[in-house]
């Protein structure tokens, strides 16, 4: 066999980095929190409203501020520290907690209503308009830490070569506290009512703070161009590159238009209410599933990299998504119900790990922020647009046959981009 100076591949080498470990566990909690808080907040405001285009309206109200502010947090983010960035979201979505715990307290049923509590009397009078009010400056906060967090990662690896790693468990963990995030969220509406719901999230999140704040510093400041550039300038910069990158333009734009009319996470309360009848308890197994999925193909995926025909492999995913999608907006049985959100989950993630090497690794240091603001205008809100585009078509079409509406229109995306992207259709890692 002839020499090779290619080392053996390592997949634990960016968890020996203690400055990693610490920053995915940070990571870890936060989501942790974040993930819990929808399902608890979805439950709340559909029992309150009753109502499938209320769990849509989660989404945008969380959606706009993100969008809003997109370009002028990625522009913060390459001119900034982006450790201060990230502390300072994490300290607004504490707020954000504290404030949907305080619209429950002291009631310890599964209404929260209190006439004794004064912000929980909001909700008597004015229905889930406070909630949609918190949930707006949270979509505030996620906005300027989407591209913080992207660009922050890679300042505490120091050798470029285990960055592949680094993202694909950092996906790992994403997708871990996403598992353990709907279902503790269930669990914990269901035995304990929303007041300790609440109460564990905000507890998370202000770890996550503490972690960040103490044991998370990068190895390196990250660069000042943004601060150079005219605001003008700075603003458009991660606009031109993302247009100009066509593998990186191509994979966006097949995530964004998949997740756009392809999930069915939003509507879950009402499967879970309506059409499986399983409760709280079963809601979160069933925004549990997708994670679950996503977990064990990354895992998969530290061990075996997608390197040849990454391409045709992305589009076969996306497609499997969409099938997936279809198959469960008319099942009727739990089980088979969590085995096709459990699909789409391991399906989306190697959609998730190629696009964030490709952004990572044809990105230029300076300019990651900005990138990373786009993306997320494309990627990291098209969950809650989505959302909101599920319960509109649920209200217009009826739940099973809005979802299903999805999956056929994530099969035709899939077809156009294999159509016209040729870079992207032939793409070798």
């Amino acid at each position: 066999m002839p020499p090779t100076d290619r080392p053996p591949h390592d997949p634990y080498a960016a968890l020996r980095l203690p400055e990693f470990r610490a920053y995915i566990l940070a990571r870890f909690s936060l989501t942790l929190a974040l993930q819990m808080q929808s399902t608890v907040v979805g439950w709340q405001v559909y029992q309150i409203t009753h109502d499938k285009l209320a769990l849509g309206l989660i989404g945008l109200a969380e959606a706009v501020p993100s969008i809003t502010v997109a370009l002028i947090a990625g522009h913060v983010a390459d001119s900034v520290p982006r450790r201060r960035i990230v502390r300072i979201a994490t300290f607004a979505f504490a707020v954000c907690t504290a404030l949907l715990w305080s619209f429950v307290l002291p009631s310890a049923s599964n209404a929260a209503i209190d006439i004794h509590n004064p912000l929980g009397a909001l909700l008597t009078r004015y229905g889930a308009t406070p909630i949609y009010a918190v949930i707006f400056l949270s979509g505030l906060a996620r906005g300027f830490i989407s591209p913080a967090l992207f660009s922050f990662m890679p300042q505490l690896i120091p050798d470029r070569a285990i960055l592949p790693n680094a993202i694909t468990w950092s996906s790992t963990t994403w997708q871990t506290a996403s598992i353990a995030g709907p279902a503790l969220g269930g669990v914990l509406v269901g035995f304990t009512g929303l007041p300790v719901a609440y109460g564990v999230d905000l507890a998370l999140t202000i770890f996550s703070l503490v972690v960040l704040s103490v044991a998370v510093r990068p190895r390196a400041l990250p660069p000042r161009v943004g601060e150079r550039l005219p605001l003008s300038e700075s603003l458009t910069s991660g606009l031109r590159f993302v247009f100009g990158n066509q593998l990186i333009l191509g994979s966006i734009s097949l995530d964004l238009f998949a997740v756009l009319f392809g999930g069915a996470v939003a509507l879950l309360p009402v499967y879970a209410e309506d059409i499986l009848h399983v409760g709280p308890q079963g809601l979160g197994i069933l925004r549990a599933a997708p994670s679950v999925g996503s977990v064990l193909m990354l895992a998969l995926l530290n061990y075996v990299p997608v390197r040849r025909d990454a391409g045709k492999k992305l589009l076969a995913a996306v497609a499997g998504f969409g099938l997936a999608t279809i198959g469960f907006a008319y099942s009727t049985y739990f089980l088979l119900s969590v085995a096709l959100l459990f699909a789409t989950g391991a399906f989306d993630a190697v959609s998730v790990i190629l696009r964030s090497n490709l952004l990572h690794l044809h990105t230029p240091e300076d300019i990651k922020g900005r990138v990373s603001a786009v993306n997320s205008i494309f990627i990291g809100s098209s969950n809650e647009i989505g959302a909101f585009e599920s319960g509109l078509a649920a209200k217009l079409l009826g739940t099973q046959a809005s979802v299903a509406f999805g999956g056929v229109m994530t099969l035709l995306v899939v077809g156009i981009t294999a159509w016209k992207a040729k870079a992207l259709r032939r793409l070798e890692m």
